[in-house]
């Protein structure tokens, strides 16, 4: 008789996912709850946090929605301290919160722009991914949200520096973690149909795009893998390619 394969579930996992009030953050905090995942949610904006949390609430999961800025190490400290109060565990951190700029070239892009953006999306996967791996053990999920953008557009510098420098973190935490079974995921989405766009194209093509569900059900499916196997790069892009 052939062996029968077990069904891979996530029931009673924690996850602690920043950026979750919308994009991509929110379709993976969705499509983590339906496999019966304990939820931490982030973000900055509360009113939205609130909503989110009254939305996924469930009683078949527990969920923590607590606000918390990714450049600020007070913010974070308060946002582990709640969740340690909840949760004993964190088997699943999914480093989402990120931010763009308008497009402006080198000589044009002000000094607290690039700034807010190198601390937003290098810093603060950092500063978070620290904090984590005190509670997190052997057979957990780091995914960081890196965009395709780790490739060159011009007028995106800051933007593309810290995703540069994000998917050098991700990398070398890869086999800084390997002896401790802790896998790493870099998540390389192509165009996704969320806001961010409106901050540097609003007219893009957005009915070429994929929808931020898809990209969370590729993102579950990887977690979902045996803990012996890892999904190093998962780059998906939409049909029609680059835009």
């Amino acid at each position: 008789m052939p062996q029968r394969l077990s069904t891979p579930s996530l029931h009673a996992h924690v996850a602690l996912v920043t950026g979750a009030t919308r994009g991509i953050g929110l379709a993976i905090a969705h499509a983590l709850a339906a496999q019966g995942c304990n939820l931490i949610l982030t973000g900055r904006d509360e009113q939205a946090l609130r909503r989110i949390g009254r939305e996924l609430k469930s009683p078949k999961i527990q969920l923590l929605a607590h606000p918390c800025d990714v450049r600020d190490p007070q913010s974070i400290d308060d946002l582990f301290r709640a969740a340690r109060r909840q949760f004993k565990r964190l088997d699943i951190l999914i480093n989402n919160a990120g931010i763009a700029h308008a497009n402006l070239t080198v000589d044009k892009l002000p000094l607290p722009l690039w700034k807010d953006v190198i601390e937003t999306n290098l810093t603060g996967p950092f500063l978070v991914t620290q904090a984590a791996l005190a509670t997190m053990k052997r057979g957990g999920t780091i995914v960081n949200n890196l965009s395709i953008a780790n490739r060159v557009f011009a007028g995106m510098s800051a933007y593309i520096v810290s995703k540069h420098g994000a998917l050098g973190l991700t990398n070398t935490l890869r086999e800084e973690l390997r002896p401790k079974g802790i896998r790493v995921i870099a998540l390389l989405p192509g165009a996704t149909n969320t806001d961010i766009w409106n901050t540097f194209w609003p007219q893009a093509p957005r009915k070429k795009m994929m929808s931020p569900a898809t990209v969370a059900a590729a993102v579950v499916n990887a977690i979902l893998l045996p803990p012996n196997a890892t999904v190093e790069a998962l780059e998906i892009l939409p049909t029609a390619g680059l835009l």
